[in-house]
């Protein structure tokens, strides 16, 4: 194996250039970011470093999150949230079926193939932590497949006395016999990895186990893992994600493991993996130095050769090929790419300095790249244009790679293209979805020979209802596209706009079961913003409201709310506004921005305290997002866009609903207790929801699924049809 390496800034021999690291992942789901589960367990304290720590805050004993003086404060409004709203006529038959359409039968089982079956994740009102379970393709088929069951979570959850929650199951391939299996303890993205024996449907007793920590753990082979978690003191960044990375043989202790890599406590991460398809024998590792730039590195020889691609760029790579996504220009010898295209060249050759990069997409002014994957030898490439989905298939032959657009795409419903397995198939995903039309789940070759498999039914009644893209103007002369759901006519109607604006994540159409029960079938209208700091036209749309400009993202928003009620469609007085997490952030700067534009809002596991944002869970790996708020130069923008910091006791505030998760370790809770707290001092109408399960999300399954979604959209139309002051 290879030596155990260190980050430094020392420059090695020419012959041995080892600039060590590692990847990070991203987001995000959701909104998420997907590897950013790696901080400091939810039953810590706050950080205390850094100046803003000095700084008076009357409600910093609100970041303790389970002191007995704040979950105390919590039960209080938690009760008095519930008094109001769950005795309200049409709650209950609202959260019903809502909680229906969640557990219902007839939803698509979305499937993952390994080893020729099918594995699917199931929740519904008799198992509400969840099944996994397989089936065969010629079950899969059929209109109701027989299903054999692989893991129960809630008997697992039962024998066990824990609240476990499921994170997903890693297969070891090509047997699929055996998996790692994560789970989380009441939701939050710390997890618990077990090794599971799929055949005999049970835990290893001796198998590997990774403790609870914010970890991720990887196959190497059958008798090995790649560990990245909380090895003890040193082996965490400073944003709470591991930074050292070990090789771990079964019969060894995880603390005996070879250490391949350590990382600097600076970074944001370290992370490393095996390839399945060279038989786990092609070892990665991934440096993050802050959100959005990474070193990468390839285990050749004994040696980890630097992938030397801009460190702003992403990567993916099978066997000997690599694909390169650009998030800013790059010219390499005399052609210069542009930022959003996506690049292929083949490794080996890249690392020897003696490959070939080819031009596989570039972008235009209204297109972007949204994701790419790999089948067996295929590339799948997913694209927007104008915020409306293309989707390619590209096949490599003697003259290069040869594009083809799928049939179906470029239209207002969402559609996408995914490997059955990038593992050995060369078959594809194709679905379907939109505002109005419900998933549907169809298989092909490349030759686009598709057959539909799955079909969901219509959840809510969609009579009448339309749906059309508007682009409203914001503040600097940007055009801002957004979607408009709702029944024709010339009236005003209680309008629920919706927003995020962060991390390149793309607001795209989709079929919500909940807003078409609890907002459209009621006459509400649905919007959706595209507004800067999303991916939805590239890196550019991206860049352009991060760090100082992030106000752009505001005031596109505010764009498109004053457009709505220009157009008609709206007053403010009828219209409401949604977003979680840096969504809600959003919402908390439209609150202190703009109170007179709107009638309501609600903000769901929202960042509010920019100025302690960065000490608090997570928050340092943001930095890249919205800056330092310790960088005096940097706090003088960053307090411009921290609600809490620019509430006014002289204003009056439309009616605000903000929810949270105890379990969130991702986004600390204090931001949202803290800022419930100042706004009920100021004497202002605040309704507050601490959810105590579910991490991130909010929650933990079903049934608190649908109690948060009842809440928040009963609140805003019983503001908004004034039902409730």
């Amino acid at each position: 194996m290879p030596r155990a390496l260190r980050a430094t800034a020392n420059v090695l021999p020419m012959n041995r250039r080892w600039i060590v690291a590692a990847l990070f992942f991203v987001f995000a789901g959701f909104l998420g970011l997907a590897f950013f589960g790696l901080f400091p367990s939810s039953t810590d304290g706050p950080s205390t470093k850094g100046k803003s720590s000095m700084e008076e805050d009357k409600y910093r004993w609100l970041e303790e999150i389970d002191s007995d003086q704040a979950l105390a404060w919590v039960e209080e409004q938690n009760a008095l949230t519930r008094a109001l709203f769950e005795s309200r006529e049409g709650f209950t038959s609202i959260q019903k079926r809502i909680r229906a359409a969640l557990d219902s039968n007839e939803r698509i089982p979305f499937v993952s193939d390994c080893a020729g079956l099918l594995y699917n994740y199931w929740t519904d009102e008799k198992n509400p932590k969840g099944i996994l379970r397989r089936t065969s393709w010629e079950e899969y088929a059929k209109d109701q497949p027989q299903w054999e069951t692989v893991l129960d979570v809630d008997a697992l959850a039962e024998a066990e006395g824990e609240n476990w929650v499921y994170k997903g199951l890693s297969f070891l391939r090509p047997e699929c016999n055996r998996g790692l299996l994560s789970l989380s303890r009441g939701g939050g993205d710390a997890i618990v990895t077990r090794e599971y024996d799929i055949q005999n449907k049970q835990i290893v007793d001796d198998g590997f186990h990774v403790p609870e920590a914010k970890s991720d753990v990887s196959w190497a082979g059958k008798d090995r893992l790649l560990v990245a978690t909380d090895f003890g003191e040193g082996s965490l960044s400073d944003s709470g994600y591991p930074i050292s990375v070990r090789m771990w043989h079964r019969g060894e202790t995880l603390a005996d493991a070879e250490t391949l890599f350590t990382g600097e406590r600076s970074d944001v991460s370290v992370h490393a993996y095996a390839s399945a398809v060279s038989g786990y024998q092609d070892i990665y590792v991934y440096r993050a130095t802050d959100f959005y730039t990474q070193e990468r590195f390839a285990l050749r020889n004994d040696e980890f050769k630097r992938i030397n691609v801009p460190t702003d760029a992403d990567i993916s790579i099978r066997l000997n090929v690599l694909l390169i996504s650009l998030q800013s220009d790059w010219t390499v010898g005399d052609e210069n790419f542009k930022s959003g295209s996506l690049l292929v060249a083949g490794l080996d050759e890249f690392l020897e300095g003696t490959g070939e990069v080819q031009l596989l997409f570039e972008p235009t002014d209204s297109s972007a790249m949204s994701s790419f994957n790999f089948t067996a030898n295929l590339l799948l490439l997913n694209t927007l244009d104008n915020v409306l989905t293309r989707n390619f298939i590209l096949e490599q032959n003697d003259e290069g790679w040869r594009l083809s657009e799928l049939e179906g795409s470029n239209t207002v419903d969402s559609t996408s293209v995914s490997p059955v397995s990038s593992y050995d198939d060369d078959r594809v995903f194709f679905t379907r979805e939109g505002f109005l039309s419900p998933a549907t789940l169809s298989v092909g070759e490349p030759s686009g020979n598709f057959r539909e498999l799955k079909f969901e039914p219509p959840f809510f009644d969609a009579s009448g209802i339309e749906r059309e893209q508007r682009w409203a103007t914001s503040a600097d002369g940007t055009k801002i596209p957004y979607f408009v759901v709702r029944q024709p006519g010339g009236q005003t109607s209680p309008t629920l706009l919706y927003g995020y604006g962060g991390f390149r994540a793309s607001m795209l159409p989709a079929y919500t079961k909940t807003a078409g029960i609890a907002w459209l079938e009621r006459g509400g209208a649905y919007v959706l913003a595209n507004i800067r700091g999303g991916g939805e036209f590239g890196p550019k749309w991206h860049q352009a409201a991060s760090k100082e400009n992030r106000h752009k993202a505001y005031d596109d928003f505010i764009a498109v709310a004053e457009d709505l009620v220009a157009r008609g469609i709206t007053t403010p007085r009828q219209l409401g506004i949604m977003g979680g997490s840096n969504g809600g952030l959003l919402m908390g700067n439209m609150l202190t921005r703009r109170p007179d534009l709107f009638g309501a809002i609600v903000a769901a596991v929202p960042l509010f305290d920019m100025r302690r944002y960065h000490e608090l869970l997570a928050g340092a790996s943001w930095m890249a997002e919205y800056g330092d708020p310790d960088n005096p130069e940097e706090w003088e923008f960053i307090k411009a866009f921290s609600p809490y910091h620019n509430l006014d006791e002289q204003t009056e505030y439309p009616p605000i609903l903000i929810t949270t998760s105890t379990r969130d370790d991702r986004v600390h809770p204090g931001h949202a207790r803290k800022m419930a707290a100042k706004l009920i001092e100021l004497g202002q109408r605040i309704h507050y929801y601490e959810n105590t399960e579910g991490g991130h999300a909010g929650a933990a399954d079903n049934s608190q699924r649908a109690f948060a979604s009842t809440l928040e959209y009963e609140f805003l139309w019983d503001v908004l049809t004034q039902k409730l002051d």
